[in-house]
């Protein structure tokens, strides 16, 4: 008789059952749990309530309850969630597929619902397995830095994270206490040989009753797993780790200006924004400040002539990529508020760029970002002057932010009027 995939013998590995699958599941849901609350933190971090230039997920109704003004401190807050986010998102795809392998059968079991508990279980099962396939290819589609997922990625994979953790949560609270007994019966015959009457009789441990022989031990399967996830980690995390960035080629991090002052990370060039030499050039750029009192329009020169001051921040990116501190120097933003009029606590700052090509032409920064005394408009970083790649003649540092946030080639600054 011809197999099908809803036929039991079809599934005939003798390491799909419950003590995989549990095994897997409990990393999965400390992991995806972590998953989902950086990926939101991430989200926040954009102020999308401050301005409509900061929301890439407009209608996003009741799912932005959890908004906060994100903070400045500490300065590397956004480095740390977006690095766990990204390298623990990569880390797990082993982990992922394994699971996923583990419990394919049960797609195909027959008929399909048995009563409403399991009709909820097999729907939540489709979701999860449709959701967890779709969050991490547009993610890792995204990391790479050459998305080609049809459609923007902001919203795609915000509303595709909570139908994903929905289905999650809903299937965690349907399998995990039996995946909790599994765990403990395993245990139990381990150290005793016998699961003891308090755990029942343990389940069938393959759906095929006749399964091929086996290959590989279950254990083995976990050490491959992983193996393949310690190799991601490693091939990842040094987008974040200084000295450890020649091993990240799973993770571009970041385009590579060459050495010098200026020889850190960037994720777009002058060329690619569209920049030319006469647009930066010093003699001709001026910056416009609008504020309570009026508008005032600054030269390099003038800006030059202004109090300096240096903070020691990082830039940090949606991919998953940042720097170490770089030391940055120019005009306090706030000190800039108080040149039109805002002389007490600065209002909110709508920044536009000289920038033609590409997102993020334009941002919003909170009052409490402007306020910041490390928030500058930086004319230098490490004792020279900005590169053309690095936004020269004036860009946006701010502590704990967003890199599309810190908008370079800085064209206008209006203080208290966000659109």
């Amino acid at each position: 008789m011809r197999r099908t995939p809803f036929s039991p013998s079809f599934w005939r590995s003798p390491l799909r059952g419950p003590w995989l699958t549990s095994v897997l599941g409990v990393v999965l849901l400390g992991g995806i749990t972590v998953l989902f609350v950086t990926g939101l933190l991430s989200y926040a971090a954009y102020n999308p309530d401050l301005s409509a230039v900061n929301d890439k997920t407009p209608g996003k109704g009741l799912l932005g309850f959890y908004l906060f003004a994100w903070p400045t401190d500490p300065h590397w807050l956004y480095r740390l969630t977006q690095g766990v986010h990204v390298t623990l998102g990569i880390t797990l795809i082993p982990v992922l597929l394994a699971k996923l392998w583990s419990v394919v059968p049960k797609l195909f079991t027959l008929p399909p619902a048995r009563s409403l508990a399991h009709a909820l279980e097999r729907l939540s099962l489709l979701l999860l397995v449709g959701g967890g396939l779709f969050e991490f290819v547009t993610g890792v589609l995204n990391v790479q830095l050459d998305y080609l997922f049809p459609g923007s990625f902001y919203p795609l994979h915000f509303y595709g994270a909570w139908v994903f953790f929905g289905a999650f949560a809903a299937h965690a609270a349907l399998k995990m206490p039996v995946a909790w007994r599994n765990l403990r019966r395993m245990r139990e015959e381990e150290r005793t040989g016998s699961p003891g009457p308090a755990l029942g009789p343990a389940p069938a441990p393959n759906p095929d009753p006749d399964p091929d022989p086996p290959t590989v031990s279950r254990r083995g399967a976990l050490w491959l797993v992983g193996g393949g996830s310690l190799l991601l980690f490693g091939t990842t995390v040094g987008q974040d780790v200084d000295g450890l960035r020649w091993s990240a080629v799973l993770a571009p991090h970041g385009a590579d200006p060459g050495d010098g002052p200026g020889g850190f990370q960037i994720n777009k060039t002058a060329a690619y924004a569209g920049i030319g030499a006469a647009d930066r050039s010093e003699e001709n750029w001026r910056l416009t400040v609008t504020g309570r009192t009026g508008t005032v329009r600054l030269s390099h020169a003038d800006l030059l002539r202004l109090p300096l001051h240096s903070s020691a921040l990082p830039i940090a990116c949606v991919e998953g990529w940042s720097t170490s501190d770089q030391w940055w120097r120019g005009v306090r933003l706030r000190d800039l508020a108080a040149l039109v009029g805002h002389d007490g606590d600065p209002p909110d700052l709508f920044v536009e760029s000289l920038q033609r090509h590409g997102s993020f032409r334009r941002a919003a920064l909170r009052a409490n970002q402007v306020a910041d005394p490390r928030s500058l408009l930086a004319l230098f970083v490490n004792g020279e002057t900005l590169t053309p790649d690095h936004g020269h003649p004036a860009r946006v540092i701010v502590p704990a932010a967003p890199g599309v946030l810190n908008t370079k080639w800085v064209a206008r600054l209006t203080f208290g009027d966000l659109p």
